[in-house]
């Protein structure tokens, strides 16, 4: 364990030492090449901010106004006769939204059932199997200027619905 540690702390100076080094034996001027990344990256971040906020503030109403509950009890006859269990649909939902927000209400599964329950490691397996659909679609289209997402988003949101229930039909075969 503590090699490991030992790596872990050295891993992000050993890059930057490589890179610097590859830098002078090209003879390239690292640092201004760094800064002209820089301003791409400021570019990239002030042309994608309208659209994150917009995210962001989606997220905090979905999250206060209680539909959240609302949308988990209308699904819970569903839910209950596809064996389905309900705990785990507040993170099926805000999965494709909200990668913090997921993470908090996977964190309160795990803390509530427990990290080897069978709640737990489905709430584990859709973590590692599902993307921030929303906030990466809003991220990559928005800094090239693509407008037309509707194939994407319905692409994506299906691929994260799979990974939902391939997570629930593992674990109900494995534990």
């Amino acid at each position: 364990m503590k090699f490991i540690n030992y790596l872990s702390s050295i891993a992000t100076p050993t890059i930057i030492l490589i890179i610097l080094l590859y830098g002078i034996l090209e003879r390239k001027n690292v640092f201004d090449t760094f800064i002209r990344g820089a301003k791409e990256g400021l570019k990239i971040v002030i042309s994608i901010f309208p659209t994150l906020i917009g995210l962001f503030l989606a997220i905090e109403c979905l999250s206060n106004s209680g539909i959240l509950n609302l949308i988990i009890n209308f699904m819970n006859p569903v839910l209950n006769l596809l064996n389905i269990p309900s705990q785990i649909m507040p993170l099926a939902l805000l999965r494709p939204i909200s990668g913090s927000a997921s993470t908090a209400i996977a964190t309160n599964i795990m803390q509530t059932n427990g990290v080897d329950s069978k709640i737990g490691l489905i709430a584990a397996t859709i973590m590692g199997s599902t993307e921030t659909t929303l906030y990466t679609i809003a991220v990559y289209t928005g800094s090239v200027g693509i407008k037309k997402t509707r194939f994407i988003l319905w692409a994506s949101l299906l691929a994260d619905i799979t990974g939902v229930i391939a997570s629930v039909v593992i674990w109900r075969f494995l534990s």
